[in-house]
């Protein structure tokens, strides 16, 4: 009995604790990685204290152009108020071709892990700084460890 009335208290002190996180935001990911500075990023909440981070980065300069998609699946806990840190796992895919020889081109894939902080105001504005480690594997492109570092600006809704 003793047992399951701590069980019961860790539980509701955790349920108290939890951070109603918002339903969707979108904004810009600033930052850069491999060539990648500005990703247009989306978020969708999926349970109190986990969500879907979908970004769309691309980048256009006279050595190439390049696309990719990165998909992360994060789980938030809160520390003050509209304070949370997160952590999160994921990949992703992308393609570029080189504006100065045509041959040189192609598709690559990317393991990703994201650690962050974020602060939600009391108007839909979320701001966020997080580091993402990607691990590529291609040839040439994106065929090793890149640390990428970011400011997040988000509207909620």
């Amino acid at each position: 009995m003793k047992k399951l009335v701590i069980l019961s208290m860790l539980f509701v002190g955790y349920m108290a604790s939890a951070q109603q996180i918002s339903e969707n935001a979108i904004g810009l990911r600033i930052g850069g990685n491999n060539g990648f500075g500005t990703e247009i990023s989306y978020q969708r909440a999926l349970w109190d204290n986990n969500r879907l981070e979908l970004d769309l980065g691309w980048k256009d300069n006279d050595a190439y152009d390049a696309y990719k998609i990165t998909g992360l699946y994060q789980w938030i806990w809160n520390i003050d108020g509209g304070f949370n840190w997160y952590a999160g796992a994921g990949g992703g895919v992308g393609s570029w071709n080189s504006n100065r020889n045509l041959t040189n081109d192609g598709f690559y894939a990317f393991l990703a892990g994201d650690v962050g902080i974020e602060y939600s105001f009391d108007f839909p504005l979320q701001l966020s700084l997080d580091i993402r480690p990607e691990l590529g594997f291609d040839n040439g492109f994106n065929d090793n460890l890149d640390m990428d570092l970011a400011i997040g600006v988000r509207y909620q809704f």
